[in-house]
């Protein structure tokens, strides 16, 4: 029985050898239709797991880009085209690094770009490092001072360069800058620089050109830093005779007449008063922007590249200013800054804040000056208390001497420095404030001119004006922004020739 089975057993496997079996389940259709049933099962399944997972991190990416977009502090500048982008500083507190800032004018995306303060390293006194300011050619940069940190460049400007930027301050015309009453024996000096007829300045006055004078055209220039031209005293004298007007206003004739009044000093001021002042230098401003002299914007692109600092920050600063030191002429030692308080802003970015109850003041991350010539004798630049180990204002009174009186006590400041022509210097007039933006007043960097003995001396000074407070500042970019983008869409629009398009500034 068993053999049977056996040569039975061994008659099928030679069977199916040689030809397909009748069996369904040995039929190779039927097995790979089953083979295939159960692949698409686990396709179905792998299907559903991937596509749960692709949702979950869908999900994931939307509630991060969420998050990140309502964190985002009211410090943040914004993009050209509205997006924000990076902040100040990271979060561990570290700068996050800026541009190189490009010689090229300042673009709408300019204004808006996200910027720290970068410090240059002073290392120690004396020491000399190679600064790249123009092509094919380096400069040395010497540390003059630690406190505050100062370095001098020699040859930052050309002999060429000097001269055209003098020719453009006489061009543009000069004014008398005035201080407290001079030492015995000094000469007064109380003509006027300019000379302007009453048409002219009720020209100036009437911004809109219709002929009629109104207090917000009038308070308008009371504000101007370099309006010298049109004294307080000027001013409060028209604005009595504007409010004694039924109309408050005043056409030609009527501003001849108050402005006549307000010309006499006899009315205003007593002999003694006026002998309080007196003229300490002679200055001007001069426009770096687009349409300015090629010189003048060489100058700003290079200050660029020395101070590191992003270019929007420093082309949105104040112009440059030059000054001319005549025989006699000083400057007592003071701050180019001010220090940050509650009550004050900061000038350039009062259009950006509340100015109804603030002061303003001056905010200059650091100043940049350039010696256009050299005085024959005397002129030297003074740090009085530079490198003290200690700073107080009771130090500044040695033996009965003020410090800050230059014309009697500049021998005796900690450094002086020789004015040389084409030779630039740089002070921080600010400290850091550990995550990369303006800290407290430096106030080492108390400063101020020698009496020039014989010569004349002609100096320009270019600011970056910065607010202490990185949110106002960052307001006050998206405004310039708001404003820059909105004056190319009207020019695009409509460019008509206007009364301003004749007229270009130096």
């Amino acid at each position: 029985m068993e053999a049977a089975q056996e040569h039975f057993m061994e008659q099928e496997e030679s069977d199916g050898s040689d030809k397909p079996s009748s069996s369904p389940y040995n039929s190779p259709f039927r097995s790979t239709r089953l083979h295939i049933q159960r692949s698409n099962v686990c396709s179905r399944a792998y299907f559903v797991v991937v596509m749960v997972f692709f949702h979950v991190y869908i999900l994931n990416v939307i509630a991060l880009l969420l998050y990140v977009h309502y964190n985002n502090g009211p410090g943040d500048l914004v993009s050209s085209d509205g997006a924000s982008s990076s902040a100040l500083v990271s979060e561990g507190g570290s700068p996050l690094p800026h541009p190189a800032p490009a010689s090229r004018e300042l673009h709408v995306e300019d204004y808006s770009q996200s910027f720290s303060l970068p410090r240059i390293e002073g290392i120690r006194v004396g020491h000399v490092q190679q600064v790249s300011l123009v092509p094919e050619r380096t400069h040395e940069m010497k540390t003059l001072s630690l406190k505050p940190l100062l370095f001098e460049i020699p040859g930052f400007l050309s002999e060429e360069e000097c001269r055209v930027v003098v020719q453009l301050a006489q061009l543009k015309g000069l004014m008398e800058s005035q201080a407290p009453a001079p030492s015995q024996g000094q000469e007064e000096s109380n003509q006027p620089l300019l000379s302007l007829s009453t048409e002219e300045v009720f020209s100036l006055l009437d911004l809109n050109q219709d002929g009629l004078l109104q207090k917000q055209e009038i308070v308008s220039h009371s504000r101007s830093r370099d309006g010298t031209w049109l004294s307080p005293d000027n001013l409060r004298q028209i604005l009595t005779g504007l409010e004694a007007r039924p109309t408050e206003m005043l056409n030609l004739e009527d501003f001849r007449r108050v402005y006549d009044v307000s010309q006499r000093p006899g009315q205003q001021r007593s002999g003694k008063l006026w002998s309080q002042f007196r003229q300490r230098s002679k200055h001007t401003w001069l426009f770096q922007g687009l349409g300015s002299h090629h010189v003048l914007q060489t100058l700003r692109n290079r200050v660029i590249s020395l101070t590191r600092l992003p270019s929007a920050l420093v082309q949105l600063s104040e112009p440059l200013q030059v000054i001319r030191y005549e025989h006699g002429d000083f400057s007592n030692a003071h701050h180019d800054s001010s220090p940050s308080q509650s009550e004050t802003i900061c000038a350039h970015t009062r259009l950006a804040g509340n100015t109804s109850a603030l002061t303003e003041v001056s905010c200059r991350y650091l100043t940049v000056s350039f010696y256009l010539s050299s005085a024959e004798e005397g002129g030297e630049t003074t740090f009085p208390v530079a490198d003290n180990r200690t700073y107080e204002e009771q130090a500044l009174v040695q033996d009965g001497a003020d410090l800050t009186d230059t014309q009697e006590t500049c021998g005796r400041g900690n450094l002086r420095i020789k004015p040389t022509p084409g030779m630039a210097l740089l002070w921080y007039n600010h400290l850091s404030d550990g995550r990369g933006w303006m800290g407290e007043l430096d106030e080492y960097s108390l400063h101020g001119d020698c009496p020039v003995r014989r010569g004349v001396k002609w100096v320009a000074n270019s600011w970056v004006n910065v607010d202490p407070d990185y949110q106002m500042q960052a307001r006050y970019q998206r405004l310039v922004a708001q404003r820059h983008r909105a004056k190319s869409t009207m020019e695009e629009h409509y460019q008509p020739l206007s009364h301003s398009d004749l007229h270009q500034d130096l």
